[in-house]
């Protein structure tokens, strides 16, 4: 989730907020990234929307509750929790909560999910008793599989053989 560089975290957050409106904290994520090179994302933004959204300058962290939604439609993800959290100097994204992230048409659902955004990887868990459950859908192979190697000319040519051998006689003991 790389989205734009060029300004520090704790510049932009004098104090700490509490209670945004729907989708305030997507721009402060986008905010949090700035100063930061990414190895695996391309960028882009994110839509996050939560019945309370809280941002602490301090710690880097910002906290989202309930009904919580998160669209990031540049790497195809979009995401259902409880609650988000995005801790900025780790840049990573913690969901807990009944979590639902799917990306394309593949789908995961845990308890928590953890997202390495420098990675782009998933880290799921789930609750005590139960199991963390993904789909994958496979792509069609596009190519034709590959045929058989022809065989290769030798490196020297085979001796040609003349069209008629010359009568040889064959001396006998008798």
């Amino acid at each position: 989730m790389v989205l734009q560089r060029g300004q520090k975290f704790s510049s932009l957050f004098p104090q700490r907020f509490r209670g945004f409106g729907v989708g305030i904290l997507a721009t402060f994520l986008v905010a949090a990234n700035l100063g930061t090179p990414s190895q695996a994302q391309s960028g882009g933004s994110i839509k996050l929307r939560a019945d309370v959204q809280e941002a602490d300058a301090n710690t880097g962290i910002i906290t989202a509750r309930g009904n919580v939604k998160i669209d990031y439609p540049e790497e195809e993800i979009y995401a259902t929790s409880a609650q988000a959290q995005y801790y900025s100097r780790e840049r990573r994204i913690i969901l807990t909560g009944n979590v639902f992230v799917q990306q394309e048409a593949n789908t995961l659902q845990a308890e928590v999910v953890t997202y390495l955004i420098d990675q782009g990887r998933f880290v799921a868990t789930p609750n005590a008793d139960g199991q963390v459950e993904s789909v994958y859908v496979l792509p069609e192979p596009t190519a034709e599989p590959a045929a058989a190697p022809e065989p290769e000319e030798p490196g020297t040519p085979l001796p040609v053989l003349p069209e008629e051998l010359p009568d040889f006689a064959i001396p006998t003991d008798e």
